[in-house]
């Protein structure tokens, strides 16, 4: 249902918008649709390797790897993962839900978005570039850390 409200929401505000300014609207729909075909082949093929990974792996193995009965091992597992995997963020909600449709615990998933979306071990020789090797190295290790803490508080939070 609330999709569906945001939906109309949206519709509405595009609505306005037109009335408001027609060609400023034209305008910022045509680099809205830019901006989606840029996005779309990556999101298919990072749709397609998870849909292939949840064909190939089991329901039962997901659980007992990423399940809540993983405990911090697979809360561990699951930031490193996350850490290494370069991912967008458009891409990566997704892929968690159809983990945790699939079994998997909800700190262990919150640790593989967190450390996903914050820690950069890919990215780090840019860092490095930029930053500096200190300075970068620093940022991805308080990173992780700050990505467990917020997994076990999103796991907290859903006990709750």
């Amino acid at each position: 249902m609330e999709t569906i409200l945001l939906y109309g929401i949206a519709a509405l505000a595009l609505f306005f918008s037109l009335i408001k300014d027609k060609q400023k609207t034209k305008t910022a729909l045509k680099k809205a649709w830019k901006a989606f075909e840029g996005i779309l082949p990556q999101f298919i093929n990072v749709l397609f390797f998870v849909a292939t990974v949840l064909a190939i792996v089991d329901t039962a193995t997901i659980s007992r790897v990423l399940g809540s009965g993983s405990g911090f091992l697979g809360i561990i597992g699951a930031s490193l993962i996350g850490a290494i995997t370069l991912i967008p963020g458009f891409v990566a909600f997704p892929a968690a839900a159809a983990l945790l449709h699939n079994g998997a615990g909800a700190t262990q998933v919150a640790a593989f978005v967190s450390s996903l979306m914050m820690v950069g071990v890919v990215t780090l020789p840019m860092e490095i570039k930029y930053f500096g090797k200190r300075v970068a190295i620093l940022r991805n290790v308080l990173a992780w850390l700050f990505s467990i803490l917020a997994a076990f508080f999103v796991g907290w939070v859903v006990m709750l």
